[in-house]
């Protein structure tokens, strides 16, 4: 009895020791396919993180670069070298020679890397007019405006400026998210298999490139404004008024307007007589002469009175 007492503890204890180790090896095994399941669950973000990064690197550091504030992306550059400023002039300068002074101005504006944008001139007398629309690069803008300012007397000077920074960031980030759905667009199109999700697709995909190459639009004028400054010049001769000069009013306003007319008329009447004046010479000289023979021609002589004889003599009476 002793002896199988002892046999079955013996059968007992060596079941219990087949026992945990089997249940150690169950949890190993599963700490091990847990562990695996988190690392390939870690490889594959880090596949997904990486693949657009991989696949549009340049696009999603100007995403990040132009994307507002608020976006999560990192913030705008705020150093005045890198912002994006509009500058706009307007300024008047009398001149001596309107023509010279306007020829100068273009000339500055081209060895500046600019170009003319407009030019119109009014009369060529001494109250001549010259209006100038400058274009010329941001970085030479204030030395351009003081050069011009160096051509007679200046007279006026406005200079604007507007940032539009924020906007500029604003239209990148809208640019870029409207680029990302017209692609969306254009893959839903090619995976459509009926006429009407075709139609519906493709007028959804028409949209988003409008919209999207209105965005781009906006974004080329404001790179066209940030970088070719605008410069509004009015070149005047020494008799021009002043721009908002004030009119005369009352009699010497009469008299004055009066005078102009009075040598106006007389200019235009000394130029017709002046354009006449060959004609009649030409023409008048002969037709003088010929009335001249003719008038003696028909001039009637005068009648010759009858000779008579002489009353006759009474005879005298004798006296009684």
């Amino acid at each position: 009895m002793t002896t199988m007492g002892a046999g079955m503890d013996g059968q007992v204890g060596r079941r219990r020791s087949a026992l945990l180790a089997t249940t150690v090896l169950a949890a190993a095994l599963a700490l091990t396919g847990c562990g695996a399941g988190d690392s390939g669950a870690r490889d594959s973000a880090d596949s997904a993180a990486e693949a657009p990064a991989a696949k549009g690197g340049d696009a999603g550091r100007d995403a990040a670069a132009g994307a507002p504030e608020g976006a999560g992306a990192g913030a705008p550059d705020l150093r005045v070298d890198q912002r994006a400023i509009i500058y706009t002039g307007t300024m008047r300068v009398q001149v001596d020679d309107v023509d010279s002074a306007a020829r100068a101005a273009t000339a500055m504006v081209t060895r500046a890397g600019g170009f003319v944008g407009g030019d119109q001139r009014h009369s060529a007398d001494a109250d001549a007019v010259a209006e100038l629309e400058l274009r010329v690069p941001a970085a030479k803008f204030t030395d351009v405006v003081e050069d011009i300012a160096k051509l007679g007397r200046q007279q006026s000077r406005e200079i604007n400026t507007q940032d539009v920074t924020e906007e500029t960031v604003d239209l990148d980030a809208r640019i870029t998210s409207q680029r990302a759905r017209v692609e969306s667009a254009r893959r839903l199109l090619a995976r459509a298999t009926s006429i009407t999700d075709l139609v519906s697709l493709e007028n959804e995909l028409g949209r988003r490139e409008a919209d999207l190459a209105s965005l781009e639009a906006k974004k080329r004028r404001l790179a066209d404004l940030t970088a070719l400054s605008t410069i509004t010049v009015s070149l005047a001769g020494p008799a021009a008024k002043t721009t908002g000069e004030e009119a005369d009013t009352g009699f010497l306003a009469g008299l004055k307007g009066g005078w102009k007319a009075f040598v106006v008329s007389m200019t235009v009447l000394l130029t017709v007589l002046g354009a006449l004046l060959p004609f009649l010479v030409a023409l008048g000289v002969p037709v003088a002469v010929l009335l001249v023979v003719l008038r003696r021609r028909r001039k009637p002589r005068a009648p010759v009175a009858p000779v008579s004889a002489p009353p006759p003599v009474p005879a005298t009476r004798s006296a009684p």
